[in-house]
């Protein structure tokens, strides 16, 4: 089963220093069909203004991933970690037990991401915070793991749960698979840029795809593409 989510009606919010596109209930976007897709909790595509930003917030129990689509986010947090992603690259967030953080775009254009929160498996643990350079010529033609709580991924950020994050480059007519361990697995794929066919279903930038009770997709590009996937458990 896949089912697309086109980006035109999703939830969301023009706050003015922040536009949200939200595929999965939050803040004031609630749609109970749309809580959760197995252990994806969220899924927010979010275009931030320059010299603006998200101020020291509180998150626990969460693992947030934030992949950078488009300029750069500059994060700080009371454990003293500050770092600057830049697009194509990965951010980690264990929340664990709490911890306080801003987020703030101070580039001189706008700042594009998607922020994936996943459910960890353990809590109670200290929280922590990683940055990494992921080149997009070493997932071209393929999927990496970028964020992952999986055994055998050990180049990728960690995370606490039985989930990973996974991008892809494609050129145009390039077709790229992937195999899930279980069917019972729940995928979900975002083309952050280009059009792309998975198992037939039409996606373009910034729609979903629902994946369950599929053990391989098959993905071809229409143009050229760069993909977000996350692969996690029930």
């Amino acid at each position: 089963m896949i089912e697309r989510r086109p980006f035109d009606r999703l939830g969301g919010a023009d706050h003015g220093w922040l536009n949200a596109k939200h595929h999965f209930s939050f803040a004031e976007y609630r749609d109970p069909t749309r809580m959760h897709w197995g252990a994806l909790r969220v899924w927010n595509d979010d275009t931030i203004a320059p010299g603006t930003g998200f101020p020291p917030h509180a998150h626990a129990n969460m693992e947030i991933i934030t992949y950078v689509r488009e300029g750069a986010i500059t994060h700080e947090d009371n454990l003293g970690n500050k770092g600057r992603t830049v697009a194509g690259d990965v951010q980690v967030m264990s929340a664990g037990t709490g911890i306080r953080h801003s987020e703030y775009n101070h580039e001189q254009g706008i700042t594009r991401i998607f922020q994936i929160w996943i459910f960890p498996n353990r809590e109670g643990e200290p929280p922590s915070w990683g940055s990494k350079p992921f080149p997009k010529g070493d997932r071209s033609g393929r999927f990496l793991a970028l964020a992952s709580g999986i055994e055998g991924d050990e180049d990728a950020l960690p995370i606490r749960t039985d989930a990973r994050v996974l991008g892809a480059t494609l050129n145009a007519g390039e077709t790229v698979e992937y195999r899930f361990s279980d069917a019972s697995r729940y995928g979900y794929l975002v083309p952050a840029r280009g059009g792309v066919e998975i198992n037939g279903v039409r996606l373009d930038t910034g729609d979903g795809a629902a994946i369950h009770d599929e053990q391989v997709i098959r993905i071809t590009a229409s143009e050229q593409a760069e993909l977000v996937l996350v692969d996690a458990a029930g």
